[in-house]
């Protein structure tokens, strides 16, 4: 008699998963025979929060055709390894779907992934069909989805603001740029109305981690000369919430505020995240974008949009 060899699945590390959100512990034989999307992420990077919105509508549309969507949080700072972090995060954002912790990366190795986020369909039978990286093709992935779960329809309309808006990539030149000694870029001495276009700037009492620039003592100042629409900060406050005033050339931001900032520039971290600070309503030419914090904060990457 020939002994039956177990069947291999991508989603085999589900198996050793202890931490899960939304759901009890999913394995992967109790998902063989339906289509599985795992979706990378960590609640921090605007690049996920921008897919966010269509990963939750492909949730609800397909859930009761066979799809089951698992989101893979796996931390990129040290405050995403904290689990009440990622909890207060999942109701926040109203990610309702599986959420399964992955500090350890070991369901990232798995799957030789390399990006935030990063969306993997697997078939019924457990096999990798599908994978795109990063943002957009939302179309592709969803026809993917209906192809293997053989369905053909209209697809979901999604309408996605606030921190969900897609970037304006025509008007964006400024790149993410990373605040710790880790990765830290362009960054320069000089004052902030001298700054030229990407480089940023402190003022003030900085001390620089391997992740983030530590305000030690307050008050202290971020300049960043920027091109784009959106202007995002992630930070968290060392002690409790911080007070922060936001300046564009020097003045209020007015209209042009973010979601986390008021019109007089005022703004307060009450938790580690990202922070909207700006939102253009003119995005055409570069501006610099001066925040000042009046207690201790950590401070690790700008991105735009």
């Amino acid at each position: 008699m020939t002994a039956t060899q177990p069947v291999h699945s991508a989603l085999d590390e589900l198996d050793h998963a202890t931490a899960w959100l939304n759901s009890e512990p999913l394995s992967a034989e109790a998902l063989r025979g339906r289509v599985v999307l795992v979706d990378f992420w960590t609640y921090s990077c605007v690049n996920w929060l921008r897919t966010l919105p269509y990963v939750r509508a492909w949730a609800e549309r397909y859930r009761d055709r066979g799809l089951v969507v698992v989101g893979v949080h796996a931390p990129e700072f040290g405050f995403e390894h904290d689990f009440e972090n990622v909890r207060r995060a999942v109701g926040e954002l109203d990610v309702d779907y599986p959420v399964v912790i992955d500090n350890d990366f070991a369901i990232w190795r798995s799957f030789e992934n390399r990006y935030w986020p990063a969306l993997y369909l697997v078939d019924r039978d457990g096999r990798v069909r599908f994978r795109h990286f990063g943002e957009e093709a939302y179309a592709e992935s969803e026809r993917a989805i209906q192809e293997l779960l053989g369905v053909d329809e209209a697809l979901v309309e999604v309408d996605a603001g606030g921190l969900s808006a897609a970037a304006d990539w025509d008007g964006l030149n400024s790149p993410e740029t990373y605040l710790g000694r880790a990765r830290r870029e362009r960054r320069t001495d000089r004052t902030a109305d001298a700054l030229e276009l990407n480089q940023w700037s402190l003022a003030g009492q900085w001390i620089a981690g391997e992740e983030a620039v530590v305000l030690g003592a307050a008050p202290g100042s971020i300049a960043y000369r920027f091109e784009g629409r959106d202007v995002n900060l992630v930070v968290a406050p060392a002690d409790g919430p911080v007070r922060f005033a936001v300046r564009l050339d020097g003045e209020p931001p007015g209209d042009d505020h973010g979601l986390d900032v008021d019109a007089s520039g005022a703004g307060r971290v009450t938790e580690p995240r990202m922070y909207q600070l700006v939102r253009r309503r003119d995005p055409a030419d570069p501006r610099t974008v001066e925040i000042t914090f009046l207690a201790a904060v950590r401070a690790y990457v700008f991105t735009f949009g």
